[in-house]
């Protein structure tokens, strides 16, 4: 493992937000869902990919709030422009589960 300095970290911009909308995403190499997230008024919704069917579905995700690095440049996903990469670890047969505030926090929220 290579170790970073604070100022390192500080460069990567992980934000909170709410999921506004949510839809399967069948034109994926792998199994996915796209969402919309609102990350609050000064960094506005951004959309994103994201392979997380095994724990997920579109319509539950719909309200949650999630964790994303917000300041990576965007990304092509086959049709779909991902703009923001929601963050989440493997379980132990490497579904993703979603890395989320367990208390509510406003949109926009960055992570310290």
């Amino acid at each position: 493992m290579t170790e970073i300095s604070f100022d390192d970290f500080l460069k990567v911009d992980i934000r909170v937000g709410t999921v506004t909308r949510a839809e399967p995403f069948p034109e994926a190499r792998k199994p996915a869902i796209k969402m919309w997230i609102d990350f609050g008024p000064d960094i506005g919704e951004r959309k994103t990919s994201a392979q997380i069917t095994v724990h997920y579905t579109p319509e539950a995700l719909v309200g949650t709030q999630v964790m994303g690095v917000v300041n990576f440049p965007p990304r092509q996903i086959g049709p779909f422009m991902s703009e923001v990469l929601v963050l989440g670890v493997p379980d132990e047969n490497g579904a993703i589960v979603l890395t989320r505030p367990t208390q509510p926090a406003p949109n926009g929220g960055r992570m310290h």
